[in-house]
């Protein structure tokens, strides 16, 4: 379980990211069109999950467009913003906003992304979201960094994530 705070206020998730050199575990996330991705539909590329509370606050928001702009100089990696916001929110955002470099998918049908990868709130104002934290994947599917930001009002570390890509 990690600790983190919300507003300052000491918050849980249901588990600990996974480790640097592991697995990353598979998951099924729904896309803006309804549509299914799991984690074999991105085989051979880098990936980076920025995952978040909601699209509907500001930190989330600038770190969508943060990514977005970032992944438009990235080889050979998506970038995937995952929340448990419903898909009709996140293409309104991206669409409203013009981001286009990232994907947006969603853990809101059964929440097993947030399970496996432990994630998910288990206390405080945002319990059942996901917490904020950024993952970056090899293009062998192993875990080279992870961040799990302490005060979920704040932004994660960018340039450590996208410098784990060099």
């Amino acid at each position: 379980m990690a600790k983190v705070t919300l507003g300052g206020h000491p918050v849980n998730t249901s588990g600990t990211l996974p480790s640097k050199g592991t697995k990353t575990p598979d998951f099924k996330l729904t896309t803006t069109d309804l549509g299914t991705k799991s984690l074999s539909d991105y085989t051979g590329h880098n990936l980076v999950l920025n995952v978040f509370p909601s699209v509907d606050t500001g930190t989330c928001a600038t770190s969508i467009r943060e990514f977005n702009k970032a992944a438009s100089t990235l080889e050979n990696t998506k970038v995937l913003c995952i929340s448990k916001d419903l898909p009709f929110a996140m293409a309104r955002f991206c669409g409203a906003e013009g981001l286009d470099n990232v994907e947006s998918l969603s853990d809101f049908r059964d929440g097993n992304f947030g399970k496996a990868y432990g994630l998910d709130f288990i206390d405080g104002g945002f319990e059942s979201l996901l917490s904020r934290c950024v993952i970056v994947v090899d293009t062998e599917g192993k875990v080279i960094y992870t961040e799990q930001v302490q005060e979920i009002a704040d932004e994660p570390n960018y340039k450590a994530a996208l410098e784990a890509l060099k």
